[in-house]
């Protein structure tokens, strides 16, 4: 079975054997005019005024507050997420334009971009994001930093203790406007709505209770459920202390198309599209004995890669295998921050169930990303750490001593070509798998995740 490469086409296509199940999106239909689509959404919102009627009510009231000009922050994604902000599909030019249009210039609208914990993204990282016609335009744009508490405000604490640290511009803007994608996730259930706030632009601090061991290990936090998360409902709780005016989500299909746009009330919205997610992303399959995978456009690093490998618990048998190719290409964080580093060395040193015990101590003192090591942890209470092959080409010998799993770099020599990396790979994988089992490779169900942490197949008598 030929599966074509889910990265670079610059790679030879994958082959399976014939008996492969493979699992993947119930494609939703595109919009078939996409500009058009986003201008009528803001015109037409879910159980919310229209942009520009907010807008120009902000002006209005800042003017005759203070005789001010009132300003606008738009809080937009990084690039861990696909998010359309350029080209005929880019959902961000049309709400400046009609920012523009009700009085707004580019001295009061501020791009703030939603990094979360991650790394600040770089100029050339950012002119790759964002529509070239927004950057000639002169508009601030801003990263966000966790760390900076100069430029955070406190808004106390939620119900369940969060510390509630948010990026000032947003706090004292005026209007308040965010962006984003929704999608399935594996901690929230999904991303988007809430998230552009929370955690995209709170403290460090913030995230100790929001992403703590109690939330994390909770069974409600997980894929496509809302109901009774804990991380959704503190992210609710964050977002709607501080407010956004006006939400702007999409939906995607695996080649990155918008498929449905939810703009207004940020909570109404966002549940309307979470629905429309559902039909298309969960998915039922037979539980398969091999599972191969990718870790797609998100997997830009190892932190991000637990995403697939969580994606597809529902399917993979009790001591099956794991296989995931990615394509690592964070320069400055191949594997993820320290802080990620460190608590993924401990879990290769001591596995799942010690890590978790450490994590749980009273003693312990809460390290930030450390929830993304607990996630993996998930994933090895159903196979044992040496049943996952991990393969990235970027993905450097150096850091493999803290890498759980086995590094299918080292089926690669000199004799390889680089075009046939992740053919090989996946071949010496299965070719593994059967010595290890003692079995035929035909005896043996196997599944390729073609849309990688996009799908979640759940299981299913076929």
């Amino acid at each position: 079975m030929i599966i074509n490469h889910p990265f670079d086409s610059k790679y030879r296509s994958i082959e399976l054997p014939d008996h492969t199940q493979i699992v993947r999106l119930n494609e939703p239909e595109t919009l078939s005019n996409a500009k058009e689509a986003i201008v009528d959404s803001l015109n037409n919102p879910i159980d919310s005024e229209p942009l520009t009627v907010i807008a120009s009510r902000k002006l209005k009231e800042r003017k005759d507050k203070d005789g001010k000009e009132a300003n606008a922050v738009i809080v937009v994604s990084d690039n861990t997420r696909p998010v359309p902000y350029i080209g005929e599909q880019g959902i961000l030019l049309p709400i400046i334009e009609q920012l523009f249009s009700v009085g707004y210039t580019k001295d009061t609208i501020t791009i703030l971009i939603a990094n979360g914990t991650h790394s600040a993204m770089s100029e050339s990282e950012i002119e790759r994001m964002l529509d070239e016609r927004i950057l000639k335009m002169g508009i601030r744009i801003v990263n966000h930093n966790c760390k900076d508490y100069d430029n955070l405000t406190y808004l106390g604490k939620t119900k369940k203790g969060t510390e509630m640290y948010l990026n000032s511009l947003y706090v004292n803007a005026d209007l308040k406007i965010a962006t984003g994608l929704v999608e399935s996730h594996f901690m929230a259930g999904a991303s988007g709505g809430r998230k552009a706030i929370c955690p995209g632009i709170i403290g460090e601090q913030s995230t100790y209770v929001f992403h703590g061991v109690p939330f994390m290990a909770d069974e409600n936090s997980r894929d496509l459920n809302l109901e009774k998360n804990l991380v959704h409902e503190e992210a609710v709780e964050v977002a709607s202390t501080v407010g956004i005016d006006f939400l702007v989500n999409v939906t995607l299909n695996g080649e990155f198309k918008i498929t449905g746009i939810f703009s207004g009330n940020f909570i109404k919205a966002h549940l309307q599209a979470v629905e429309c997610i559902k039909k298309s992303v969960m998915v039922g399959a037979k539980s398969s004995d091999i599972i191969v995978t990718h870790a797609g456009f998100v997997g830009m690093n190892h932190y991000q890669c637990a995403k697939c490998a969580v994606g597809c618990l529902g399917i993979l048998k009790k001591d099956g295998y794991l296989v995931i190719i990615a394509d690592t290409h964070d320069e400055k964080h191949p594997v993820g921050g320290v802080n990620y580093q460190a608590a993924l060395a401990l879990l290769t040193l001591f596995g799942p169930e010690k890590f978790t015990r450490l994590i749980k101590s009273e003693d312990w003192p809460f390290v930030p990303e450390q929830w993304q090591v607990q996630m993996w942890t998930k994933v090895f209470e159903v196979i044992d750490m040496d049943h996952l092959i991990f393969y990235s080409p970027t993905m450097d010998k150096i850091w493999w001593p803290m890498l759980p799993g086995f590094d299918g770099g080292s089926f690669i020599d000199e004799s390889v070509q680089e075009k046939d990396y992740f053919y090989h790979v996946v071949n010496k994988s299965l070719q593994r798998i059967s010595q290890m089992e003692g079995k035929d490779i035909s005896e043996m169900s196997i599944s390729w995740i073609e849309d990688g942490p996009y799908v979640i197949p759940v299981e299913k008598e076929m």
